[in-house]
């Protein structure tokens, strides 16, 4: 029986363990983190990764435990409409996104893997090409070595040597709240170097983000900054402040990727975070990891060479995270006159290019 050896236990990781189980491999999973968890966050889901999950044997659970994305469109900080989405015409096109958080998809990927195959509190120090991962509890072997390890992938070394993180230039907070009433219109704010974000969750909760143009490493001071930063912004973004945690407030910095040259060397191949870390503006960053899984899996049974992995995942995957970025930076515009120029294109930029604009990114079956 071929084996996968998969160094990571994230998203990516277990759809890929997930993918090799159904083809009828041996699996084994790494994971340095003690416990196989996830913070709390919300997740859009598109149809192209509810696709992904359906070749997994898993989109019906998911979709359980989900709620279909209302998100209405994008606003300013005073509530005028910048653009609208035409829900009704994109899920008819695409078929309906969906929002669940993070941890409820981590659970049912996790199910699906054999608990023997789970391994966990165990760090990676080296992959070499023959197949051989070194690690703290000693050395793994497998046909294919798969790099689920994130944006600062130790497995990525083995394929392209070190690659440093890029910096997006700004810093972005997620928090999950209850509110007191229902929410209306979901969707994103656009202010001057400013965003704010939210989404229903399948039990009432809501998923918020902000992100704000900032230096790199430049401490928050969480919930007050939030407050202080939004509080004047259209309604429900106080609310919704107002009804938040701060023990519940995440914070990071935003990194991406720079373009790999590559994907894989000889049996390794790199997957998620760890090939394509990208910024979350075209909410992407799962669903393409999701599809990552179900192709290596299929090209790896095919046949032992994965190139044919590279040359489907890289041009692809490099494309959305192109198509992000640019949108990331002119979400985040804050000179004025440019942040004025960007409202008054977006209100004329009618519903059917915007959505016109998706099928590159959606239009893709498993």
């Amino acid at each position: 029986m071929s084996k996968a050896l998969i160094v990571g236990g994230g998203i990516g990781g277990l759809a890929t363990a997930v993918a090799f189980t159904r083809r009828g491999w041996e699996v084994e999973v790494l994971e340095r983190a003690e416990r196989i968890t996830e913070v709390g966050a919300g997740l859009s889901l598109w149809s192209n990764a509810l696709r992904a999950l359906d070749a997994l044997g898993l989109g019906e659970q998911v979709r359980a435990r989900a709620i279909e994305d209302g998100s209405a469109g994008i606003r300013d900080s005073k509530g005028r409409w910048l653009s609208r989405t035409d829900i009704e015409t994109v899920r008819a096109r695409y078929g309906s996104p969906i929002v669940v958080h993070r941890a409820d998809l981590l659970e049912i990927l996790r199910d699906a893997v054999p608990e023997s195959a789970l391994r966990t509190g165990v760090s990676v120090g080296e992959v070499r090409a023959d197949g051989t991962v070194v690690h703290s509890a000693g050395v793994s072997t497998g046909d294919v070595i798969v790099g689920a390890d994130g944006i600062r992938s130790v497995v990525r070394r083995a394929v392209c040597g070190e690659v440093t993180p890029r910096y997006s230039g700004y810093t972005a907070w997620r928090v999950v709240v209850t509110p007191a009433e229902p929410m209306g219109d979901l969707g994103e704010t656009w202010g001057s170097g400013e965003r704010f974000g939210y989404a229903a969750l399948a039990d009432g909760r809501v998923y918020c983000f902000a992100a704000v143009t900032a230096p790199a490493d430049r401490p928050s001071a969480g919930l007050a900054e939030l407050r202080d930063r939004f509080g004047d912004w259209h309604e429900p973004i106080p609310r919704l402040l107002a009804a938040a945690d701060e023990s519940a407030v995440l914070h990071n910095d935003i990194y991406h990727l720079p373009p790999l040259p590559t994907y894989v060397a000889g049996r390794i191949a790199l997957v998620g975070d760890a090939a394509h870390a990208m910024t979350p503006n075209l909410g992407q960053g799962a669903c393409q990891a999701l599809e990552d899984a179900v192709v290596l899996a299929e090209v790896a049974t095919r046949d032992p060479d994965l190139t044919r992995y590279d040359a489907e995942r890289r041009p692809r995957t490099q494309m959305i995270a192109t198509r992000s970025e640019r949108i990331g930076t002119v979400a985040q515009l804050s000179w004025a006159p440019a942040v004025a120029l960007r409202n008054a294109v977006m209100r004329l930029l009618p519903p059917s290019i915007q959505i016109k604009a998706l099928a590159p990114v959606l239009d893709w079956t498993a």
